[in-house]
């Protein structure tokens, strides 16, 4: 070939430089916002590291006995597995007003058939169960078939819900005794065992254990992946080939499923029956432990496990407080503070993929 050509000698004198891109150093701030986003449960797991530390402290040893920590568990069963059920349809950027009364309901009617009606404890279980599955059930067919907003349905389902628990039950109250006598299976996760010092009962086992399969299912499943991918983005998700209506419906199914069974446990914390406490503010303690939990209200972001750590925490709290004689008003305000930083820190963590 012949010499070079005039074009080559151009490109002879040209930058030849490849673009790169400066490695710079990434700023502690910007690691704990990566870290954070990849681990949503660490902010309520920290917190509540802190507050028993905290708590500890200032009322010493008797704070940190096996007894007193057992307890707060304990005293957050319930709303520990309300917060599952109330998880799950938060992961599809829903929400649920009604799954305190599901849970009321449900248990009245348990009560009512095994008690009441003298069918047999396991068949009262099963149809109490049923009952929070219908719940949910229609909850769910208003949301994702006739796409109705969830707040709102919800809000009207804890009206519909609580006022036929009222008429259902003429607010007579089954006693402790009743159903010792007639239906004590009713009272199986009051059952207690020692583990040392410690004093745990079923029900508390049962809070775990359903926490532990949740978690799996959410991150293990095709059917935990379509959840979060449907409460991140459900038009992506339906496009993907997701069957979004039978998801959300699944969802709210499971949920009043699990509020039901949520009634089984609280009727072995609680003794009795009572209609009345569907005024009991379940609803919002099952939010609240979501929330300061880490699961974001836009959907599509958290972990369970973050659930189990905001009742925790909240259940801490009140179980200082309480020590150290301080007015109950206290562990309000308190908890409110959490509720607005929870979501604060959520909108701060979500920025970190912008």
């Amino acid at each position: 070939m012949s010499g070079t050509q005039e074009f080559e000698r151009v490109l002879d004198g040209s930058d030849k430089s490849v673009a790169s891109f400066e490695s710079q150093d990434v700023s502690l701030l910007k690691r704990a916002q990566h870290f954070l986003h990849s681990t949503p449960a660490a902010v309520p797991l920290i917190v509540l590291i802190l507050s028993i530390i905290i708590f500890g402290i200032a009322i010493g040893g008797r704070f940190f006995s096996s007894y007193t920590l057992t307890l707060i568990l304990q005293q957050i069963a319930v709303v520990g597995i309300l917060g599952s059920a109330q998880t799950l349809i938060i992961l599809t950027a829903g929400i649920d007003l009604s799954i305190g009364v599901v849970m009321v309901i449900s248990a009245v009617i348990m009560g009512n058939f095994a008690v009441t009606y003298g069918m047999p404890a396991g068949i009262a279980i099963l149809v109490g169960l049923i009952t929070g599955g219908v719940c949910g059930f229609f909850n769910g067919f208003l949301v994702a078939v006739m796409r109705l907003p969830p707040f709102i349905v919800t809000l009207g389902s804890w009206n519909i819900i609580m006022a036929t628990n009222f008429i259902y039950s003429a607010n007579e109250t089954i006693r402790d005794t009743d159903v010792d006598e007639k239906a004590p299976l009713l009272h199986l996760f009051a059952l207690n065992f020692k583990v040392g010092s410690a004093i745990l009962t079923l029900g508390v086992i049962a809070m775990v254990l359903l926490v532990a399969v949740l978690w799996y299912i959410l991150n293990h499943t095709a059917w935990g992946r379509h959840v979060y991918a449907v409460g991140d983005d459900p038009e992506a998700a339906k496009l993907s080939g997701i069957q979004t209506r039978k998801v959300l419906l699944s969802v709210y199914t499971i949920a009043g499923i699990i509020a039901a069974f949520a009634a089984w446990v609280s009727i072995g914390r609680n003794g009795s029956i009572s209609p009345s406490s569907a005024v009991t503010d379940y609803n919002l303690q099952a939010i609240t432990a979501t929330v300061i939990g880490g699961i974001s209200l836009f959907g599509g972001r958290g972990s369970i496990l973050g659930t189990l750590f905001g009742a925790m925490l909240v259940g801490v709290m009140s179980m200082g407080l309480n020590m150290l004689g301080a007015d109950p008003q206290w562990k309000v305000m308190l908890t409110g503070w959490l509720i607005i930083a929870a979501v604060a820190i959520d909108q701060w963590i979500r920025k970190v993929s912008v």
